[in-house]
């Protein structure tokens, strides 16, 4: 029989609706994601680590669970609110229900929920504290906990979802790269490995001296969760190492790329996150439809000035989306390449990365 579960914004909002996954409260930041399949490569993403994840797709849990799909060692996300949750996936992959893969993470769910008109809210107003719990608690019990909550600007998840000693995988392989992994996806790492590169993902607090120990011929900075500005040390490493190797950032990536020379961030009102995202190759006039999920980006003005420059920028709202040293093998994107959920337009970014790796 399933149990009544609340979900609490910061705003007063509380909705209720029907419990699954794992009986307990989490709390977070509340964003919505639209893309229509990708829920397990998004739950397992360690850049939803500190948010509630809500999916604008109606339907979700239809086609199952398989750790093939997995982003990373399990689920990221603090919690799961979807319209309808189907218990009986059909797939041939399929493992296991949505349910019980929450209930494995310890992760709450909650269906029933007019994600429409909550998507409308956070559109409006924008992304914004919450709590959700599959437990019995009073309204205002809940309430409190969703606005007492540390926002997510002053909370350092990079160092929740880093590795925390260095991995070498495809060591037979002729080329070396290094990952400065802020929360890679696996995708990321895969997408090297298949062009024959040899990857060694470091924590992101490692010093350029002991990148530079592992004679490495490029650096991929990854992907991540959180507010940029809180990633100092990784801006540091890109600033000491920009003249010394071919570096590439992803997501969170581009943030730190731009950080360390001297660009501004700002916070979105609700961010992008899905895989229909319209960006625009402003040298080729060429448009690629993106995966994206990120709710900080570059202030573009701010780089008017700098040896870096803006590429790329997105259809909808005009940010920044790539970025290009004037003179250094240095470049970004703010979206995923990996397609891990997402379309493979943009895949031909690790092509690059391989082609400047082996010129320098």
């Amino acid at each position: 029989m399933l149990k009544e579960a609340k979900l609490a914004l910061e705003d007063g909002t509380i909705l209720k609706g029907e419990g699954f996954g794992f009986e307990t409260i989490k709390t977070g930041e509340v964003v919505f994601a639209t893309g229509m399949t990708g829920y397990v490569e998004s739950l397992t993403d360690p850049s939803y680590k500190g948010q509630i994840l809500m999916s604008t797709y109606p339907l979700q849990g239809n086609y199952g669970i398989s750790r093939d799909w997995f982003q990373s060692d399990g689920i990221k996300a603090e919690g799961f609110i979807v319209r309808e949750q189907n218990s009986h996936p059909s797939h041939r992959l399929s493992e296991e229900s949505l349910s019980d893969f929450l209930g494995e993470y310890k992760i709450p769910g909650i269906s029933g929920i007019d994600t429409r008109f909550l998507t409308l809210k956070i559109r409006r107003h924008g992304a914004m504290k919450g709590a959700i719990s599959t437990q019995e608690i009073d309204d205002e019990e809940l309430l409190k906990l969703a606005v007492e909550q540390e926002n997510i600007e002053n909370i350092d998840l990079v160092d929740k979802v880093s590795v925390k000693k260095p991995q070498i995988l495809g060591e037979e392989y002729k080329h070396r790269a290094v990952v400065l992994d802020c929360g890679i996806k696996r995708n990321s790492i895969n997408a090297l490995l298949k062009r024959d590169i040899g990857v060694v993902v470091l924590p992101y607090k490692t010093s350029y001296k002991e990148i530079l120990d592992y004679d490495p011929e490029a650096m991929l900075v990854s992907s991540g969760p959180g507010d940029p500005t809180r990633v100092t040390e990784a801006a540091n490493t890109v600033k000491n190492l920009s003249e010394k190797l071919p570096i590439f950032g992803i997501c969170l990536g581009q943030q730190i790329i731009s950080l360390a020379f001297g660009a501004k961030i700002y916070k979105m009102k609700f961010g992008h996150r899905g895989i229909n995202q319209p960006v625009k190759d402003l040298n080729t006039g060429k448009v690629n439809i993106t995966s994206q999920n990120h709710g900080f980006t570059i202030d573009s003005d701010s780089c008017k000035d700098l040896p870096i420059k803006v590429t790329q920028i997105n259809l909808n709202d005009g940010t920044a989306e790539g970025l290009e040293h004037e003179e250094l093998p240095i470049s970004s994107v703010q979206y995923h390449p990996e397609a891990g959920p997402g379309p493979h337009d943009s895949d031909h970014y690790f092509d690059n990365f391989l082609n400047i790796l082996k010129k320098y």
